[in-house]
């Protein structure tokens, strides 16, 4: 999964690793079954989350859109910027000095 930016956590959903030991993972599991999920906070900063399957499959199909978009917008650029000039491959070859035969 990628993104890198803030994601924003209601209060609501936070919980000390003292208090997720407390409910029990049987607990925190069907909660998060039943779309009710948690970010497990240590030292006052979010490590992890506890969420349910679907919502791992959701981010991972988020995940494969976002793949796909990026392709999509870079196909759009190149045809918006695209001024119709075409180059053989022996003039940049020959322009780069590039040798196809040198196996380095």
């Amino acid at each position: 999964m990628t993104g890198g930016g803030a994601m924003k956590l209601d209060t609501n959903e936070l919980i000390s690793v003292t208090d997720a030991s407390r409910f029990g993972v049987s607990k925190l599991v069907n909660d998060a079954n039943d779309g009710h999920e948690r970010v497990v906070v240590v030292n006052n900063r979010p490590r992890a989350a506890i969420v349910g399957i679907e919502t791992i499959e959701r981010l991972r199909h988020l995940d494969e859109i976002e793949g796909d978009m990026r392709l999509l917008s870079l196909a759009w650029a190149r045809v918006l910027t695209d001024s119709g000039r075409r180059h053989a491959l022996d003039d940049v070859i020959e322009e780069f000095g590039i040798d196809l035969d040198d196996e380095e």
